[in-house]
Formats: C-alpha cells, sequence, structure tokens
C-alpha cells in the first residue's frame, strides 16, 4: 500500500472536522443563513465548506460513500500564515481533476434519487437551478458521474430554503464527493444534494468564510470549466494504489477499467497547479482539446478570524481578507519564429576539392 498522496492526505486528515461541523449543518434546517453568505452568490463572499460538512440549508440528507473519520478531531491553523489566493481554471476532463475507489460509486444515486424526488417542493428547486424540469429529475441524475474532488474547488452552491434554491459560493475540500456531467462539470453535492454551478470569480477582495482546514491552500484553488466537448469517459485517479482508473459516464464503477492509453504521467504528478518555475503549458491535457487556459488575479489571504466556539454557529464575522497583489505564477512562455534564412553562399569554383567542413557550411 503506498503512503497517501496530496490530495488524499488533505481529504483524510481533515475528515473528523467536517463531522463536527455536518452535525452542526444538519440540525439547522434550510433557511438559516451564513451571516449573509448563503442566498447571495456575490462572488467577493466565499464559504469555506469541508468534505463532510453538508453547510447551511441542505437539500438532502448525505448520500456519499465516505471512509470512515478518524477518532481525533483535525484543529485549522489559529494563525496562518498571509498567502496569495491564486485561482486555477482547470477542464473538467482533465486526467487526475477527480478521484475514487475502483468499482466503487463516490454517491449513492439511487438514494439521492428518493430523497430528492420525495418532496415535492426541494425537486421544483432543485429542478429550478439544473435547467429540467421535476419529473427528469431520475434520469438526469442517473446520467451524472460519481467521483470524488482531487482538490480544493470554487463552485457556485444552491442552498434551500422557504421552498426555493438560494446561491452562495463556496469552495469545496478536496474529497468531496460530487456528481459531475459529461464535460466534467460539477452538477450536484453529494454531502447535501445540493445542485452546483460555475462560480463566479471576485475582480478585488474575496472573503472566505468559515473554518479553514488542515492543508488548505488559498494558492491552489480550482475552477472547473466545461471540457471542449462531452466525454464517454473520465481518467481519474484510484485513491486506494495511487493508479489510474477509466470510468465511464453515468457509470456508478461497474465498469471501471485501467485505461488502454493512460496519461504520460503519473497520477501524482503535481501539474493542476503550475510552479512559477514551470510554464502553464505543462498542465496535465484533457481528454478533449479545450481552449487556452487565461490567467487569474490574485489576493492576499492574511488568515482567518477566530473560529466560534460553538460549531453550530454560523461562521464568523469576521472574514478573512484578501488584498490583491501581483500574481504569483510564471507567464505565459513567448512565441519565438525563426530567423528569416541567410542567402545562400555561392558555389566555391572547385567544389569537388572543397573540405568536408566547407560542403556542411556553405
Amino acid at each position: 500500500m503506498r503512503s497517501p498522496r496530496h490530495f488524499r492526505r488533505t481529504a483524510l486528515a481533515t475528515l473528523s472536522a467536517g463531522v463536527l461541523l455536518a452535525v452542526a449543518g444538519c440540525a439547522e434546517g434550510g433557511d438559516r443563513t451564513a451571516k449573509g453568505t448563503t442566498g447571495t452568490a456575490e462572488a467577493e463572499d466565499v464559504l469555506l465548506q469541508p468534505l463532510a460538512s453538508p453547510g447551511p440549508g441542505p437539500f438532502t440528507a448525505s448520500t456519499a460513500r465516505s471512509p470512515a473519520s478518524p477518532t481525533a478531531t483535525a484543529t485549522p491553523d489559529s494563525a496562518p500564515p498571509a498567502a496569495t489566493r491564486t485561482v486555477h481554471r482547470v477542464s473538467g476532463t482533465a486526467p487526475g481533476l477527480y478521484g475514487g475507489s475502483r468499482s466503487v460509486a463516490a454517491c449513492d444515486v439511487e438514494r439521492q434519487t428518493d430523497l430528492l424526488t420525495g418532496d415535492k417542493g426541494k425537486a421544483r428547486a432543485f429542478a429550478g437551478v439544473s435547467d429540467i424540469e421535476a419529473v427528469q429529475i431520475p434520469g438526469y441524475l442517473k446520467s451524472l458521474t460519481p467521483v470524488v474532488l482531487s482538490v480544493d474547488t470554487q463552485v457556485t452552491n444552491h442552498g434551500y430554503g422557504a421552498g426555493s434554491a438560494t446561491a452562495f459560493q463556496a469552495v469545496l475540500q478536496a474529497g468531496t464527493a460530487v456528481l459531475v456531467d459529461s464535460r466534467g462539470m460539477p452538477r450536484v453535492r453529494c454531502a447535501c444534494g445540493n445542485p452546483l454551478g460555475p462560480p463566479e470569480i471576485a475582480d478585488g477582495k474575496a472573503a472566505h468564510r468559515g473554518e479553514r482546514w488542515p492543508g488548505y491552500d488559498p494558492a491552489r484553488l480550482a475552477v472547473v470549466e466545461p471540457g471542449a466537448r462531452a466525454a464517454t469517459s473520465l481518467i481519474i485517479v484510484d485513491t486506494d494504489d495511487n493508479t489510474w482508473i477509466q470510468r465511464a459516464m453515468g457509470d456508478s464503477g461497474g465498469r471501471d477499467r485501467t485505461p488502454d492509453d493512460p496519461p504520460p504521467f503519473e497520477p501524482d504528478a503535481d501539474l493542476l497547479f503550475p510552479s512559477p518555475g514551470r510554464p502553464t503549458a505543462s498542465a496535465p491535457p484533457e481528454s478533449t482539446p479545450s481552449d487556452p487556459v487565461p490567467s487569474v488575479p490574485e489576493e492576499t489571504d492574511p488568515g482567518p478570524g477566530e473560529p466560534s466556539e460553538d460549531s453550530g454557529d454560523p461562521p464568523p464575522e469576521g472574514p478573512w481578507e484578501y488584498e490583491e497583489g501581483e500574481p504569483d505564477v510564471a507567464p505565459e512562455p513567448t512565441q519565438v519564429f525563426p530567423a528569416e534564412p541567410d542567402e545562400p553562399a555561392p558555389p566555391e569554383e572547385e567544389p569537388m576539392e572543397a573540405g568536408l567542413g566547407d560542403a556542411l557550411t556553405g
């Protein structure tokens, strides 16, 4: 058995912190807000959501098939150092963006269907966000693919309250179980049944509310963008033995297999987030061609406010402010065109007597 890799370390080391928040989140009910976070999709107000926490306004009980939580309770850093916040755009079909266990679904799709369709109000709200009719929910969920996030990812989440869905910005912790569509876009969070959408990225400051988890790095946040075209399968990382899995779209793991043509890099290669010394062209290719990755402004992260003593309370009033700063990423490499060839030198009067060196340089 290999040693846990980066995103597995982050996810498993903090399951207990998420469980603590999950107990509070389930008891809160659907119409409680997190001090202005729920009910607004404003890009500058972002809620951190540990992998096991349903958060405010869950649509359903959890249908995520998570490993057993550790007995020790992880505590977020009380005074983390200042860091640069960077959001990286990644294609939804990029190999390694998602993970899972071979032949095991990260989410119980059938139970998720029963829970949503069993409540007409929630079914209507869910369908409205997903741009479908309520009667289409069973087929829609069956078309999605259960996986887990390999990296901390920002999304537009939707809580349920007073018969309707309310949008808010959220960062989901690596290891969170989600259902993704054929272009690799997260569409449902299995810990709460909430519909998901693409995030709104703030141009200036972004206040991150809630508790950090160990391993959280504001410079390593992903934003998933649709693949260039609908894919028939995803290449994901086997979180048990660090190998590649090819999972068919709309399948819960029963047809998992080893890819015939695996990616040309190891599953634990850190290519989703290019380092300052590495050009962005080294990021893992997606299964199908995509547009170039645009640059994203950065903001500084001076750290969280004091955590609430009662885990059932909403996140603290004092947000973490991220000041706008210079991007800490390498510039795109400049394309260099070859120079115009020189005029060929005139031949020697006696070419048969020329040396080998002259022949090569003439």
